[in-house]
């Protein structure tokens, strides 16, 4: 945990603190025996008011970058939504790092007693809204602004629309059983199936991208309907994107220049390979007076890479919040 790394670095810094100081082993043993109180009560309260729960961080299937070259006919593909991906382990909403989103419980009512894994969503370029609302400890009626989007239903056998049609066959059965007993109580009206869309030819897959870009959307995914259910990343389960994205952390800012005097002209980014880069382009004149923490993690889009292997043009899409993880 977080906590207990913070408690081992501080103490490396209080016997590092008490040596340099050169206090007698007695005093030494004193000083760090009365940080140790300290952070142990620093940590509890921290603990009292953290934001979220958790839970065991759920073992999820992660997409590849789909590449031209692919023969993907037979294939198919759905709408890739930019939304919060959740995971439902037969009783709670789960978020990718293992925090639980405190869901009303009508929201989930009616959900079905085995494993399901999808998208918190509301609509295309809505992702800030669906961040404000899911992240509540206190959740409100804007929960009704969000669906169940669901692309995947763990553990069931079977190839991909197999295991789709579980999920399927639960909700038909709801939906009747509500019909006879007039009342629609237990029907989870939140929740349904991306549809999965067959892939005729490699036309056809581009033009279904341009549909959903056109409508806004964020691109494709990609997933071949034979295989069994994995997690990890999978050679299997493919994004297609007009632009490349990535992830990096932000280590520092360049002051601006001219229009942007006195605010941040670009963040310095450490990429997963821990190369370091810039990024300006993107970010709001608000976000240059008050960018993202050091420390935080944002999405950037790029278009290739240079001949040192570096991001080509990349621009500032979002930062990611602790909850989306």
């Amino acid at each position: 945990m977080v906590f207990n790394a913070v408690i081992k670095n501080k103490e490396k810094l209080v016997k590092s603190t008490v040596i340099s100081g050169g206090c007698s082993s007695q005093k030494k043993s004193h000083h760090i025996k009365r940080h140790k109180v300290i952070l142990f009560l620093l940590v509890a309260f921290l603990c009292s008011i953290a934001p979220f729960s958790f839970a065991q961080k759920p073992d999820l299937f992660l997409l590849k970058t789909y590449q031209n070259h692919k023969d993907v006919t037979g294939w198919v593909m759905s709408e890739k939504l930019d939304g919060v991906r959740a995971y439902w382990d037969g009783q709670q909403l789960i978020s990718r790092g293992g925090h639980v989103f405190k869901a009303p419980t009508w929201f989930t009512q009616g959900f079905p007693p085995f494993e399901l894994d999808g998208e918190l969503w509301t609509k295309r370029n809505d992702f800030e809204n669906i961040v404000s609302i899911v992240r509540q400890q206190q959740p409100d009626e804007r929960w009704s602004q969000i669906s169940y989007r669901i692309f995947e239903v763990p553990q069931q056998p079977g190839g991909l629309l197999k295991r789709l049609a579980v999920l399927g066959d639960y909700l038909k059965a709801v939906d009747l059983k509500s019909a006879q007993l007039t009342s629609a109580a237990s029907k989870p009206v939140h929740l349904s199936i991306i549809p999965q869309v067959e892939i005729k030819s490699q036309t056809h897959l581009n033009e279904f991208l341009q549909q959903v870009m056109s409508q806004g959307g964020e691109g494709v995914v990609i997933r071949d309907p034979a295989a069994a259910y994995q997690t990890g990343r999978l050679n299997g389960a493919l994004k297609l994107k007009p632009h490349q994205d990535e992830e990096c952390e932000v280590t520092g800012y360049h002051p601006g220049q001219g229009k942007y005097q006195n605010m941040v002209g670009s963040l310095e980014c450490r990429l997963k390979n821990q190369n370091v880069i810039r990024i300006g382009s993107g970010l709001s004149d608000q976000q240059r007076k008050s960018p993202p923490a050091i420390g935080s993690v944002i999405t950037f889009k790029y278009n290739g890479l240079t001949a040192k292997g570096l991001p080509r043009f990349p621009v500032f899409l979002r930062l990611r919040p602790l909850v989306a993880e």
